[in-house]
């Protein structure tokens, strides 16, 4: 037989066999047609919600006041914004601040004026320097934001620490300020802050939450101090803040890696529920934007809700009806008992990786401590093994779906796109998106 016959033949062969694979292969099932799938996409009467939940002013340490910084994200077509200024609630109606106790004093005070110049500043001089009132959460409300288009909810970060280690959470639309309660450890610290909460909420009636932030600022908080803590069921595992380490470093996991090995040990070991990862900003500087600061718009979370209230946008984020976001839009996220489907809302010439993580069970559950080059242990997240936090299956496109095969405790996606992000917090990063874990069969 010649060259050009078997070459042929071969070919035949290879289609045949194609063919028969595809023919013989199971079928990749439709998730949306489950029973008891729970489809988060913009439909029968819902829609998704774009909003930032960690943002500070002068009120504390931020560069701006809080009318100009509700302004830029309701210009920017946000549909609300959480104030979270450390250890402060904006309700005192005598708070003065000098012009030029910061760099960009005179520059946010001219930046207000232009804004607003209806005679909505109040100024006064005292001892030759010019002061303005600070505008309360209630008056800002009246004057920015629109009901049903812009929502302007009360926050605070709940500044705490253990030693030198920085603690810090964000609470979601509270009633009463929450003063630091510390503990006896970083884990203690974080519990006795997440139970003052849980009273507030249960004592009001109102709907709240609080989230652990930023664990790679200091290296305060691990992932062994958080993954035992009943109350918390959010963290932020983006920030956009560029000195809080979310890639973390040689001694330090990522952000990325703290969440699988917590979502591991709960599921499997302890027998509580996921935690959720949220993407904030946690914006302190609103003048000269793009640098190198801490500012708007890098990353926050798109809900799926009802309508815009607070309340609303509370539950649905603590049933999981939201994906964390740096610039990646999707379009619908179906989970069920099968699997997780994931579809991307495409960008003109824009492609994306989607990436499903999760840990089966029969992982190898030893850790060891990080240690320094001289042998003593560094206060840092555990090393575990290869087996938490796989990835499952790889897709190039904008659609993808992972179904389970029986043995994973969770799966979860995070999509990557080829478009740099526009004004990263590290250098060299593309934009994402991060879709909620999704309970798998072992850990029914």
């Amino acid at each position: 037989m010649n060259r050009p016959a078997r070459t042929a033949l071969s070919a035949s062969l290879v289609l045949l066999l194609l063919s028969l694979a595809v023919i013989l292969m199971p079928p990749v099932e439709d998730l949306s047609q489950q029973a008891d799938a729970h489809i988060l996409k913009a439909d029968d009467g819902k829609q998704w919600y774009r909003g930032n939940l960690h943002t500070h002013s002068l009120w504390s340490d931020g560069d701006d006041y809080l009318e100009m910084i509700g302004v830029w994200y309701r210009d920017r077509d946000y549909d609300f914004l959480c104030f979270t200024d450390h250890n402060t609630l904006a309700t005192s109606r005598d708070r003065w601040i000098d012009i030029s106790k910061k760099p960009t004093g005179k520059d946010a005070y001219e930046k207000l004026k232009k804004r607003f110049s209806d005679g909505w500043v109040e100024e006064r001089t005292t001892d030759g320097k010019t002061e303005v009132r600070l505008k309360t959460y209630e008056e800002v409300v009246s004057k920015i934001a629109i009901p049903d288009e812009f929502l302007l909810i009360q926050g605070e970060e709940v500044t705490d620490r253990f030693g030198r280690l920085p603690v810090h959470l964000c609470a979601t639309n509270i009633k009463e300020l929450i003063p630091p309660l510390h503990g006896e450890s970083v884990a203690a610290t974080i519990d006795n802050n997440v139970n003052a909460l849980i009273a507030q909420r249960e004592r009001t009636g109102q709907p709240m939450f609080i989230h652990l932030n930023h664990p790679n600022f200091g290296y305060g908080v691990t992932a062994e101090d958080l993954m035992r803590v009943r109350g918390e069921k959010f963290f932020e595992v983006y920030n956009g803040h560029p000195g809080v380490n979310n890639s973390g470093d040689p001694q330090h996991a990522s952000t990325e890696r703290i969440w699988d090995i917590i979502l591991t040990k709960r599921l499997a070991e302890f027998g509580m529920s996921v935690m959720y990862g949220l993407a904030t900003d946690d914006g302190h500087n609103y003048h000269e934007i793009p640098s190198r600061k801490s500012e708007p718009g890098r990353g926050w979370v798109m809900v799926l809700a009802e309508n815009l209230k607070a309340g609303t946008l509370v539950e649905a984020m603590e049933r999981g009806d939201f994906y964390s976001s740096s610039g990646v839009n999707l379009a619908k996220v179906i989970s069920s008992p099968k699997g997780l489907d994931v579809e991307v809302l495409e960008e003109k010439g824009v492609t994306y990786r989607i990436d499903f993580v999760g840990t089966r069970a029969g992982y190898d559950p030893e850790s060891k401590p990080v240690l320094d080059a001289k042998g003593e242990e560094v206060n840092a997240t555990r090393l575990y093994s290869a087996d938490i936090g796989r990835t499952f299956k790889t897709v190039n496109g904008t659609k993808a779906s992972y179904q389970f095969s029986g043995d994973e405790l969770y799966v979860r996606a995070i999509v990557t796109s080829t478009k740099k992000h526009p004004n990263p917090s590290e250098v060299g990063e593309f934009e994402r998106a991060w879709a909620q874990p999704v309970v798998g069969p072992a850990a029914r």
